[in-house]
């Protein structure tokens, strides 16, 4: 081992090594947590200053952290929260976890990822060990990450500045997040992490470091395969997905219950794995991961027509959606244009606060574009800006219920109580199939 190398090892066996993420969103603020459990000093920087500040307030805006713990944390002086970059002055191993969206034309916007390495490049010193986490496209490690940071010239603690050198000076490596909010039986402990690296050494090395605190790493052979097999873990979801959407429009015209027929699949022992429909594909990877992994077949001259179809049938279900929400009303004598609706669920998935890309809002959104007076209640998110207005989360009551002509359970939270919301509602669209054990002929069943 080189001597570089040998020292970031002890560093890590000893706990010395400090660790820096970039992004405390659910990825960051999940790992940063799961690194000062196991005794690392870890500065989280972001440049949301909210986000900051409800941290050194011991305040979680994440469902799955507690106060106590990130409190804990603070009182032991092993989480740092900070927007200063100079901090990367101390920093032995940066984790960056930065949102990757797309942009109006749908193609990967990686400005942040981008702007983080450039402030890596600025400090970079020998010895470090950089880890992209944030989900992207194929490539994006080598040859957007590298060749910034190989242009940063090296301090003097080199004998003398001079350019980096991979693998022996500095480390780099991919590690795809695998978080699942809202998930009780699986967290980052206990996920299996995928770590590929420029060299080997640096895949030895980001392996050595996860392992402190995650129960199983598994290598795989470069970056490349660890960032195309995360786009392919989302996009098998998403691909399945889009098949039992499909399979619920059709089982709506045959007036055959999709969610019988799932069930009465699930029960062969090999060759099935149930997915379930629903009013659209929500969260930050989810939805997007297709679009990444699209741009850069393109690019490679490949059409990926069957990923393209599963993205355009998902982003087609809150259309979908409103279109039998209006067709039933109108035939219960129910004018759709004056029809108040209170959609339940805003979050992408039930019982977490998270609403990014939810299908929820593209059907609240919808709604408002018809001037169709509507309304919203989540238990987890108290107000949510939409079309530049601040919309609150109603009360549920029997009174505010029955002054609405319909509900639209959209996301199906395990806090409601939907006996009282079927016995108080004038009517009830259910996209989630959560008033099954209900019989009443006032739930209307959109999927």
């Amino acid at each position: 081992m080189s001597d570089i190398y040998a020292q970031l090892v002890d560093k890590i066996k000893k706990r010395n090594a400090t660790i820096g993420i970039f992004g405390l969103g659910y990825v960051g603020l999940s790992l940063a947590i799961a690194a000062t459990k196991a005794g690392y000093k870890v500065i989280g920087i972001d440049i949301n200053y909210e986000r900051i500040k409800k941290i050194k307030n011991g305040k979680s805006y994440i469902s799955d952290i507690k106060d106590s713990t990130i409190l804990q944390a603070l009182n032991k002086k092993l989480l740092i929260p900070t927007s200063n970059f100079d901090e990367l002055h101390n920093i032995d191993i940066i984790c960056i976890c930065v949102p990757t969206p797309v942009n109006v034309h749908h193609e990967p916007a990686i400005s942040d990822i981008i702007n983080s390495t450039k402030n890596i490049a600025k400090y970079l010193h020998s010895g470090q060990l950089i880890i992209l986490e944030s989900t992207t496209y194929p490539g994006t490690t080598r040859q957007v990450i590298l060749p910034i940071l190989n242009k940063s010239p090296l301090p003097p603690l080199l004998k003398g500045a001079r350019r980096p050198s991979i693998g022996k000076d500095y480390f780099l490596a991919f590690s795809p997040e695998r978080i699942n909010p809202g998930d009780k039986a699986f967290n980052t402990k206990n996920t299996p992490k995928i770590v590929g690296g420029i060299t080997q050494k640096c895949t030895n090395l980001a392996h050595f470091f996860y392992s402190q605190f995650i129960d199983k790493v598994i290598k795989v052979s470069s970056p490349e395969i660890a960032e195309a097999e995360k786009l392919f873990e989302n996009i098998f979801r998403n691909v399945n997905i889009a098949l039992a959407n499909e399979m619920a429009m059709l089982c709506k015209k045959l007036d055959i219950d999709i969610w019988e027929v799932i069930s009465a699949a699930a029960t062969k022992p090999y060759g099935f794995m149930p997915f379930y429909p629903g009013i659209g594909i929500g969260g930050h990877c989810i939805p997007l991961d297709p679009l990444y992994l699209i741009w850069k077949a393109k690019k490679s001259g490949f059409n990926s027509k069957f990923i393209k179809l599963a993205v355009k049938i998902n982003q087609e279900m809150p259309n979908y959606v409103v279109r039998i929400l209006k067709k039933e009303l109108i035939s219960r004598n129910v004018q759709f244009k004056s029809a108040r609706i209170l959609v339940l669920g805003l979050a992408y998935k039930k019982n977490v606060n998270d609403y990014r890309e939810s299908p929820s809002l593209k059907i609240f959104s919808a709604l408002l574009d018809k001037n169709i007076p509507v309304d919203f209640n989540d238990p987890y998110i108290p107000k949510v800006k939409i079309k530049n207005k601040i919309f609150n989360s109603t009360k549920l009551n029997y009174k505010n219920l029955y002054k609405y002509d319909a509900i639209l359970i959209a996301t199906d939270h395990t806090r409601y109580n939907y006996n009282y919301l079927v016995k108080n509602s004038k009517l009830v669209f259910d996209t989630r199939n959560a008033t099954k054990n209900i019989i009443s002929n006032k739930i209307i069943k959109v999927i």
